[in-house]
This record gives structure tokens, sequence and C-alpha cells, in this order.
């Protein structure tokens, strides 16, 4: 598969599971995606924020060299999203952005894997035997493209102000 028909699949699917959300977690209208809440009350996963440290020790975390960090991981076996406390604390934005990342890893590979790190180019799922992918809920019109892209993305960057006097 190309990469243009890949994402395109990918953009696909997250339309889809935004057009699946009951009405009491999101209505399809304008963004900000409540991404903590369909984490929680979609997907049942717990986000947790972690220190560095704490992101280190987690189930299979591959050895991490001298100023390496994570940002944010899937752990599906405890059904728990892992934040960077300290990364999220320095820009919110950031934090939506990394539970959104690992959403995307639960619909899009949670054929089973425990954990999943992915590291530059590469994705290292950790297979969980007896694992399932989470029920899907009732059917609903399908978000618009804008709609999909701008909840990912969030609002568009402010130019900035010109404070000169005239």
């Amino acid at each position: 598969m190309e990469a243009t028909d890949e994402l395109e699949a990918i953009e696909r699917r997250a339309a889809a599971v935004l057009a699946e959300l009951p009405d009491y977690i999101w209505r399809g209208e304008l963004p900000p995606v409540p991404v903590d809440e369909i984490a929680d009350s979609h997907f049942a996963l717990r986000v947790c924020e972690k220190t560095p440290a704490e992101m280190r020790t987690a189930p299979g975390c591959p050895p991490l060299g001298d100023g390496e960090t994570i940002s944010g991981l899937l752990i599906a076996s405890r059904g728990e999203i892992w934040v960077n406390a300290e990364e999220a604390g320095q820009w919110p934005g950031r934090r939506r952005f990394t539970i959104g990342h690992e959403l995307g890893h639960h619909v899009l590979h949670r054929t089973g894997q425990q954990t999943l790190f992915c590291r530059r180019a590469t994705v290292d799922p950790e297979p969980a035997p007896g694992e399932r992918p989470a029920p899907r809920t009732g059917d609903r019109p399908t978000a618009s493209e804008p709609q999909v892209r701008a909840s990912a993305t969030g609002p568009p960057p402010r130019p900035p102000t010109d404070r000169r006097s005239p």
C-alpha cells in the first residue's frame, strides 16, 4: 500500500471512530475533540500522567539513552495510556496530541499487543495473549474531513500581532 493510500485509510478510520461516538461524549460539532473522554468512556482506557522516570519503568520499555524520553505510550494489557507529565505540563496541547496519538495506536494496532513503542520510524508491538478489541457502538453520520483534520491539529495558530505604533 502506498503512503498516500495508507494515510487515507487512517483518516477514514479516524472519521469512523468519531462517527461512532455516542452524543454524550461528542456530538460531532466543533473541535476540540474530547480525547480524554474518548479514551475513558469509549475505549475504557485510563489516562495516567507519569514522570519521565516512571515512563522508563513501563512494561517492556526499551532502554533509553541519556536525554531520551518517552512522550506517551499505550499499555493495552492494563487499559492505560501513559502521558509524560513534564511535557504535558509545559504545553497542554502536547498532552492532547499524545493522548490522540496513543488512541490512534489503540484503534489501528489493537490486535493483541500488550505495549506499543513508537520510536523513530519503527513500531515494536509486544503480543499479549487473549486481548480483544474494544466493542463498537452505534452508527452516526461521519464527521466531515475538515472537522477530523481540525480536531486532530487543533485551531490554526494565530499570526503574530504587530505592536508597532503607526
